[in-house]
């Protein structure tokens, strides 16, 4: 007989009920510059890109960094030369465990949520273990093969470096959300 995996089966949560409605995003044809003022003052660590209407990318802060890696001034690069573009999406119908699995599958934190190509909301790994931690299990063992350390257990508090509310990895014995953790990479 087969063992019971409680990670084996629907949570019966959807996409649709947990993704981000009021997600940000950004024009394609845009400025880099503008992008970094907007997910400053947003406090956002990536935007979907957009193109009349339409899903052409996700621009992370990741993305930024690399671009200033290669380029020391960002002044008339704009959000489309740099922002991943091949993109993975999901349903609003889909389970919340379906999308922890494409994430794991694809590597990715984060997908837009679209109907037609169109984008009503954006889901992050975030948004999904607030509501169902049981799925970090599942989640941790996805970025353990990016070379990750991901901590064995759940933990949410205060970042010792920005002071919010969040996720905390645990990085060199101070506990960090992911954007701290990110910037200290």
């Amino acid at each position: 007989m087969k063992k019971w995996n409680p990670f084996s089966v629907k949570v019966g949560v959807k996409v649709g009920d947990v993704m981000a409605r009021n997600f940000i995003s950004i024009n394609f044809d845009a400025q880099v510059l503008e992008a970094v003022k907007l997910m400053v003052k947003k406090r956002v660590g990536s935007l979907i890109v957009v193109e009349k209407g339409l899903l052409r990318g996700i621009l992370t802060e990741k993305d930024i960094i690399w671009a200033l890696s290669k380029k020391k001034d960002l002044s008339g690069i704009k959000v489309g030369d740099i922002c991943i573009r091949k993109i993975t999406t999901i349903k609003p119908s889909a389970d919340i465990y379906d999308a922890v699995k494409l994430m794991k599958r694809v590597k990715f934190r984060r997908l837009p949520v679209t109907v037609n190509k169109k984008v009503i909301g954006y889901l992050t790994l975030k948004d999904i273990l607030k509501i169902q931690p049981e799925l970090f299990q599942i989640a941790k063992e996805g970025y353990a093969l990016k070379g990750e350390t991901v901590r064995e257990n759940f933990e949410e508090g205060i970042c010792e470096e920005c002071e919010r509310f969040d996720l905390l990895y645990s990085v060199d014995g101070k506990k960090l959300c992911e954007r701290c953790k990110e910037m200290g990479e």
